[in-house]
């Protein structure tokens, strides 16, 4: 709740001031004809030009991930990405802008010139003065305790008292510690060295309490003889927007999985952050909503026969629907073109399929060699509830177990899965619980590095397994 206040808070500030840039940027250049201009327009009639630029720059800022992590963001590092997204911004303004409008002479590329540099500098510094700000207003409201994030710390020794000492001294850290976890669940004794009243519960029962307190910000501060227990800790955390901080003196050991820089001035180290910027994220679900719509169109004669044989050759609907597990452990509804005899699993239960396996139909066998079966997921990918590319969603039965027995196997529900995969282009089918096991260390990978250079590689790759029929 807080951060979506936080959010439309920033966007009804961005709006009034680039409202206002619109407004000056006239008044500079047909007014005060600074820019070689001169017109006469009333107010009202600027209006609307206004609030469509406005609109045109919190697109773009949205795009850019200017309304992400906006809790006690470093004011100098807040006007850093403004000036490289305002610079941006106002390149793809006057190219929209001024492109067929120009005739390409001297005296105009001059005024080009004129007109982008006075229109950056105007956004760039009333925006930057309205987030300015508000982040001095949310300084100074944290430090008389109010929109303060609450946190819990896991470990009740000296390292976590001493940490829960050094939130209290720093208020612009932003950080309510709201209790802590006592991480010994086996029975012995953890030396208590903070005040037991604020011993919430064990680390066992972390997400009911992240829940029960509304806590975003899990510090975990472990003695150094517990080093051991962090990845089991960190895999217990399955809720999604939670922050994850240590106390410096475990990187070694949770290396590659961390940012390592200060975060509110304390020393804590933020455990696996998100490496794929905001732009790329909307630029891959922008890409596979409109390859998704491509492939379906272009694919419709195809599926028409594929239903066809399907109707033909065996009895059962032609479309097969199966919950899956998505992204933070959501479930859905994925589609497929029926592959197995109806009902093959009545008797066995869920199981994996093998190389030769007898549920499969003959025509569903050309079906999994060619991957057309999963051409239906394509809605799905439509629908949000899946990418096209990402881990392979698993059924419930199989991520029940799987969380208890693979290490850091819930990190992979942190991306939505998809269609095809790191672990797809690089690995078997599953057969066995190695199988799940190797392959949940290329889904991990995949996770750590994810980009949109890894999914233009998959998918080519993917093209090629297809048209090599070397599907399964």
């Amino acid at each position: 709740m807080e951060h979506r206040k936080d959010i439309l808070i920033n966007i009804l500030g961005d709006g009034i001031a680039l409202v206002l840039v619109w407004y000056a940027f006239y008044h500079i250049r047909f007014e005060m004809e600074w820019l070689g201009a001169s017109q006469s327009m009333a107010p009202a009639t600027v209006f609307m030009p206004a609030v469509v630029t406005a609109i045109f720059w919190i697109a773009i800022f949205a795009f850019f991930g200017l309304y992400k992590r906006l809790y006690m963001v470093s004011r100098f590092d807040e006007i850093i990405r403004v000036g490289k997204i305002t610079i941006i911004g106002t390149l793809i303004f006057f190219f929209l802008l001024f492109t067929d409008d120009l005739n390409w002479n001297s005296t105009n590329i001059s005024y080009a010139k004129n007109y982008t540099l006075v229109y950056w500098l105007l956004t760039f510094s009333l925006v930057s003065l309205n987030r300015l700000t508000i982040r001095t207003i949310q300084k100074q409201s944290v430090k008389r305790g109010y929109g303060l994030h609450k946190a819990v710390i896991i470990g009740t020794g000296e390292t976590a008292r001493q940490i829960y000492d050094d939130i209290g001294r720093h208020k612009t850290s932003g950080l309510d510690v709201v209790g802590f976890l006592n991480q010994n669940t086996n029975g012995t004794q953890e030396k208590i060295a903070v005040p037991e009243d604020k011993i919430l519960d064990t680390v066992d029962n972390l997400n009911q309490v992240l829940k029960r307190e509304s806590v975003v910000d899990v510090i975990v501060a472990m003695e150094p003889e517990d080093r051991f227990k962090l990845i089991n800790i960190i895999d217990l955390i399955d809720k999604p927007n939670i922050s994850v901080k240590i106390v410096p003196d475990f990187y070694q050991i949770i290396s590659g999985l961390n940012q390592t820089n200060q975060i509110f001035g304390l020393p804590l180290i933020e455990v696996m952050p998100d490496p794929m910027p905001t732009w790329e994220k909307s630029v891959k679900r922008l890409m596979d909503v409109l390859l998704s719509l491509l492939i379906l169109i272009l694919t419709l004669p195809v599926m028409l026969i594929v239903a066809l044989l399907i109707r033909l050759t065996s009895s059962g609907p032609v479309v097969f629907a199966q919950e899956r597990v998505g992204l933070y452990g959501k479930e859905f509804t994925m589609y497929k073109f029926r592959s197995m005899y109806q009902d093959a699993e009545t008797k066995t239960g869920p199981t994996w399929a093998t190389e030769h396996d007898p549920r499969i139909t003959p025509v569903g066998y050309w079906l999994r060699k060619l991957r057309l079966d999963e051409l239906p997921q394509l809605l799905n990918v439509l629908k949000g509830d899946m990418s096209l590319v990402g881990p392979r969603p698993e059924r419930p039965f199989f991520v029940e177990q799987f969380k208890k027995q693979i290490p850091l196997y819930t990190r992979r529900l942190r991306v939505r899965p998809g269609i095809t995969g790191w672990a797809q282009v690089k690995w078997k089918y599953d057969e066995t619980f190695d199988d799940v096991k190797e392959k949940t260390k290329y889904d991990l990978f995949y996770v750590e590095n994810i980009s949109l250079k890894m999914d233009l590689k998959i998918l080519m790759n993917t093209i090629f397994t297809m048209l090599a029929g070397k599907g399964q």
